[in-house]
């Protein structure tokens, strides 16, 4: 194979088959695909039809198998509780075929659902892997969702059994899981068969005889089972996307294109090899998750970081990096959100000095756009290449990035790297006609998507259809804007719904973030459109200063104001501008402008199902009030 980007990108695209039908001999397929790509259903296209194999098979026992079942798997950190474990291939494999033997003793078989509610400790990985070993969909929701929105889920995915632990822990506390869980089986009108509760030291709780029954106890009576072999097509997981109002939309992900696509991503776009470590701090009820904290690194014969913990507070901004130290990670990834949470409390980078992370080769971000400061930042004090990539719950890995694994190319802060194998990316107007080079248009991929992606909506084609693949014909379209700049870079500005057009001039929201973001004094920034009698709309900004900064609000603004009339001219028409002291965000780390705009505009609006702190709304309809007696 090529190690040069251009060949490897041009034969992607141009002989996606071939392309495609050599990565996937990295996989251990029980029988042979009939073809590489069926698209006799387009634009729902389907990558190695007729082949079987199993996820879990490929992930765990196959390193057993080549010997290497005494190499550490997973490894789990909590600081919160003040524990750690190791966890080698065999010990995993081992576990998982004792859970997979309870689930199925509880009937459980292929194509049933699953659904996992849990917080971050070892036994959330191996639930998953447990399902994929025997056919089972497994879909996790985040720990600590609220009961009616854990209700949803259960109603849309109608599964069997429900694997849960009785509590969570937060720096603010226990969070009692198995008390929420009941109230959501109550709510739900899909009545479950059983429960699998995991207890927890911390706090055990009580168990509802018979639907539940202890974790611990049914593996101990389980008899170990081996993986089944699975139809490629065959649904891995349901994964509900994050800020969802009323029926939840469920991403479904298969088991051979995914394993492809991973297989391939870590290697090539990570630099992670087999027997190294790889640490992502996110959560397994996310996708970045579910695709590189479980599944990408244990394929790639990894070993992954599972972390119980905050970037901050636990016990402080340096938490990172001493893992790094401790386990010599290679690769760290996280969001854009937590890096500057540490910068905010770190600005002099003093943690990373105190600590060795000389055998880190990279820094990756991804989950909403990168500031340019913060980058700028983690280039300094880190020292090793800091590469932002753009992906979806709907992709599964990387659309744009940087093939870290193949060669070195040149990193354009701003900019989320060049499209990834597979991915055709387009940057279109509202006629499906290509925007000329470094304009804003709606960012859309021509089909079909590459492995790995998602194959449907659970139990909702026309949804499917409709969400994605009616504005343009044989497109998928991302819901973001952007800009597709003479090298072939890809900038993610915003979603589309957040461009703004002020008097018939359409700005990016994302944009002018940057801009502001760039100020010495601004750690971040969130640039919404809200209504105007003349303009049709104008351009609001929320503004988090550095924790050093002595200046007044006033003079601030007014600096901020003036920046952007040089940066972007008189036609933004940028005058309304307040410091916050933070931004809403989601549990993921997104940035909730919707909601701020609906507060901005006096709209209604809902309390978004995944936000971090509901507390922090209150705040900014004070801010904003503020904004409108100016």
């Amino acid at each position: 194979m090529t190690n040069n980007y251009n060949d490897l990108y041009h034969h992607s695209i141009h002989d996606a088959e071939a392309f495609w039908a050599k990565q996937a001999e990295q996989i251990v397929w029980d029988s042979p695909w009939q073809q590489v790509l069926d698209s006799s259903d387009a634009p729902f296209y389907r990558w190695y039809p007729g082949g079987t194999l199993n996820i879990c098979y490929n992930a765990i026992d196959r390193h057993v198998d080549q010997g290497r079942g005494d190499q550490d798997a997973l490894i789990w950190e909590s600081p919160i509780t003040g524990q750690d474990r190791r966890y080698t291939y065999s010990d995993l494999q081992q576990r998982i075929a004792k859970l997979a033997g309870a689930l199925q003793a509880m009937g459980v078989i292929a194509g049933d659902r699953v659904i996992i509610y849990m917080p971050m400790i070892p036994e959330a990985a191996m639930a998953m892997l447990a399902c994929a070993r025997i056919g089972a969909i497994h879909s996790v929701v985040f720990g600590g969702f609220a009961a009616p929105e854990l209700a949803k889920r259960i109603d849309d995915a109608t599964p069997r059994v429900v694997l849960s632990a009785s509590c969570g822990v937060e720096p603010s506390g226990v969070i009692d899981y198995k008390s929420l869980l009941d109230q959501a089986l109550t709510i739900a009108t899909h009545k479950v068969e059983h429960c699998l509760i995991l207890q927890r030291d911390i706090q055990p709780c009580d168990l509802t005889a018979p639907r539940d029954q202890d974790w611990e106890q049914a593996c101990a009576a389980a008899s170990p089972v081996a993986c089944v072999p699975v139809d490629a097509n065959h649904p891995l997981y349901i994964l509900y996307t994050s800020g969802t109002t009323g029926r939840p939309k469920g991403i479904v992900r298969d088991h051979g294109g995914y394993a492809v696509a991973l297989q391939w991503s870590m290697q090539n776009i990570y630099g992670v090899e087999p027997g190294e470590v790889m640490f992502t701090a996110s959560d397994v009820g996310w996708v970045v998750g579910h695709s590189y904290i479980v599944y990408a690194p244990l394929i790639n014969g990894s070993t992954t970081v599972m972390f119980e913990g905050k970037p901050i507070g636990t016990p402080n901004a340096g938490e990172f990096w001493r893992i790094v130290q401790t386990y010599s990670a290679r690769a760290l990834f996280t969001a854009p959100t937590a890096l500057r949470a540490i910068i905010k409390e770190d600005p002099e980078g003093e943690h990373i000095a105190a600590h060795d992370i000389s055998q880190l080769r990279a820094f990756f971000l991804a989950g909403e756009r990168s500031d340019p400061d913060s980058v700028r930042w983690a280039q300094k004090h880190l020292g090793v290449p800091v590469l932002d990539h753009w992906w979806q719950t709907e992709t599964g890995w990387a659309i744009a990035g940087y093939p870290f694994g193949v060669e070195a190319i040149d990193v354009k802060i701003g900019a989320a790297g060049r499209p990834m194998p597979g991915y055709a990316v387009r940057a279109l107007d509202d006629h499906g006609e290509d925007v000329d080079v470094g304009e804003l248009g709606n960012i859309a991929i021509r089909l079909p998507l590459p492995p790995g992606t998602f194959t449907a909506l659970w139990g909702d084609r026309e949804r499917h259809r409709q969400s994605y693949l009616s504005q343009y014909p044989e497109h998928y379209l991302t819901g973001d804007s952007g800009i597709i700049d003479a090298d072939g870079y890809v900038h993610i500005m915003s979603r589309i719904d957040d461009v703004i057009n002020v008097a018939g001039h359409r700005l990016s929201t994302g944009g002018m973030e940057e801009v502001l973001s760039n100020h010495p004094d601004v750690v971040e920034a969130a640039v919404f459109g809200v209504n105007d009698a003349t303009k049709g709309q104008v351009p609001l900004a929320l503004v988090v200063a550095r924790s050093q900064y002595q200046g007044s609000e006033a003079d601030l603004v007014a600096e901020l104001i003036q920046r952007m009339r040089d940066e972007l001219g008189p036609v933004a028409a940028f005058r309304q501008c307040a410091l916050v002291k933070r931004l809403p965000k989601t549990r993921s780390g997104k940035t909730l402008r919707a909601t701020m705009r609906s507060i901005a505009n006096q709209e209604d609006w809902n309390m978004p199902a995944t936000i971090d702190d509901p507390a922090i709304l209150d705040e900014i309809a004070a801010d904003l009030a503020r904004l409108r007696v100016r």
